[in-house]
């Protein structure tokens, strides 16, 4: 089955944004600035797109600087010996932050280091390479009830060398169950996504599902993704990805 993402997309966001303009109330946001963010360590590191992984333990690392509608998003995500790996630089800014609805757009550069093979004088040997990328973020967001919330991400990527990944678009479709009652102090959130990429001509459509158990008095949580192959024809794609994950969470006002 093909899809065109563009145009499903577009109309999605059309939808959305109607909605958030007919309930569009002033700004509210106040002069704030926050510094939050989580260090994680788990068996197998997975890209912001799921059905990518390092296929290694790896440390995950994510940061936010906030001011107002503007945010500063550093993504970090590495092997033990950093020989592969990603580093993103998000810039986002929300366009519309309503209690219900929401909309953000954002801009990054991204490095990924990749293990290759390189041959010189007849002598095979294995280099890490970093591949340079610029990708760029649309948002929506809809908060059905205090615990209950939709969202739908278009995100674009393009390569910045002649080789590697030249185009990559991806739609995500999720729903997020946060703050579920496990116990007088145990927290659940769960995220179930359906989401359907494109890169370089090759297509592939995929179930994914991350479950996050925190302590209402502990800045760590134990979080589980599982990533489920629909259908693919991309090269190396993995019918079945999971990955456990013991984090740290902080957040300064």
């Amino acid at each position: 089955m093909k899809y065109n993402y563009p145009i499903f997309f577009s109309l999605f966001m059309v939808a959305t944004v109607v909605q958030g303009v007919r309930g569009q109330c002033p700004d509210s946001t106040s002069q704030i600035v926050s510094f939050s963010g989580s260090i994680g360590i788990t068996n197998n590191g997975f890209s912001i797109i799921p059905t990518f992984s390092l296929n290694s333990p790896a440390t995950i690392m994510n940061f936010s600087w906030r001011k107002n509608k503007f945010s500063f998003d550093p993504d970090f995500r590495l092997v033990p010996d950093a020989s592969k790996g990603g580093l993103l630089f998000w810039f986002r800014y929300r366009l519309i932050e309503q209690k219900k609805f929401q909309l953000r757009i954002g801009i990054h550069p991204a490095f990924t280091l990749v293990k290759r093979q390189v041959a010189e004088n007849g002598t095979s040997s294995e280099i890490t390479e970093m591949l340079r990328f610029a990708a760029g973020e649309l948002v929506s967001t809809y908060q059905i009830k205090p615990k209950w919330g939709v969202s739908a991400m278009f995100l674009h990527g393009s390569g910045l060398q002649l080789h590697g990944p030249q185009n990559t678009d991806v739609l995500f479709l999720s729903t997020n169950f946060s703050d579920i009652h496990l116990g007088k102090d145990i927290r659940f959130q769960f995220i179930p996504m359906i989401f359907f990429l494109r890169t370089d001509g090759f297509t592939g459509n995929y179930l994914s599902a991350t479950g996050i158990l925190s302590h209402k008095k502990s800045p760590f949580s134990i979080q589980s993704t599982l990533n489920q192959t629909i259908t693919s024809n991309i090269p190396g794609n993995e019918n079945f990805m999971w990955n456990v994950m013991f984090a740290y969470n902080f957040k300064k006002i």
